[in-house]
């Protein structure tokens, strides 16, 4: 349990390699702590996925990248969102089986993160149950992971969006959890693609670019290009569907926003 708990947070902190390492040495013990590592392993750039990761059991895949990693390697969001959601409400009802606080909210966390792409009115609700589980916890990326479904609930709206994720950036800057920077400009490329925001598009793609050099979560910046219908820059995943088919399901996700929106 130590070991995965440390690859976790040094996947957290972006140092991809040592996080590989821990990762597989959990993975190879099998157990119950086996199916989030053998996730990672599976999604990590060395290795890019070609089938669905396992449902994970209690302890699941932390971070909205695990969200978003199985929504890039499922195939496309419409059938995963809700999917994912349902996976990450039965770990929470696990975590509160064992007393566990912290995987309790981070399961309700991730719950309201991947609802908040297909289904912003069914997230509120969700965010704000995570909102009251993390009160009195010391759980950064788990309070970053739900101000970013926040901004996903309200994505194409006036709602402050961008000023918030220029805040959220910060407050990610200061508690030091790199992946999370990636996650949120993905977050905000979503807002400008359903607002039609060309400039702002290209401007966050290109950031995500340089954000994901390294190889670690390079499909999000294929992902943030399908979201606004242009190409991928870096072709950086093995669909489990064709490629036409994942666009088209991510672009799906942006136009029905957008339609919500309008009526």
């Amino acid at each position: 349990m130590a070991v995965y708990y440390l690859a976790k947070a040094q996947r957290d902190l972006g140092r991809s390699a040592d996080s590989r390492r821990g990762m597989q040495c959990v993975a190879d013990a099998g157990g119950h702590l086996a199916p989030p590592p053998i996730a990672d392993l599976r999604t990590s750039p060395t290795s890019p996925a070609t089938s669905p990761p396992p449902t994970p059991s209690f302890p699941p895949p932390t971070g909205p990248d695990a969200t978003t990693a199985s929504t890039a390697t499922s195939g496309g969001p419409t059938a995963t969102c809700p999917r994912a959601a349902a996976t990450y409400k039965a770990a929470r009802t696990e975590a509160e089986q064992h007393g566990a606080a912290g995987g309790r909210v981070t399961s309700q966390a991730q719950r309201a993160f991947a609802l908040a792409f297909p289904d912003p009115d069914l997230a509120a609700s969700e965010i704000g149950l995570a909102s009251q589980l993390v009160s009195g916890l010391t759980l950064r990326q788990t309070g970053h992971t739900i101000d970013m479904a926040a901004l996903l609930r309200d994505a194409g709206t006036d709602h402050g969006v961008l000023n918030r994720a220029h805040v959220l950036r910060e407050e990610i800057r200061v508690s030091g959890v790199a992946i999370a920077t990636a996650i949120l400009k993905l977050v905000v490329c979503f807002h400008h693609a359903v607002l039609g925001d060309d400039q702002g598009i290209t401007d966050t793609i290109i950031r995500l670019r340089d954000l994901t050099d390294s190889g670690d979560y390079a499909c999000y910046t294929d992902i943030a290009a399908f979201m606004s219908d242009r190409p991928a820059l870096l072709g950086s995943a093995r669909w489990i569907e064709d490629e036409s088919t994942v666009r088209g399901l991510w672009r799906h996700l942006v136009l029905a926003c957008r339609s919500a929106l309008a009526s």
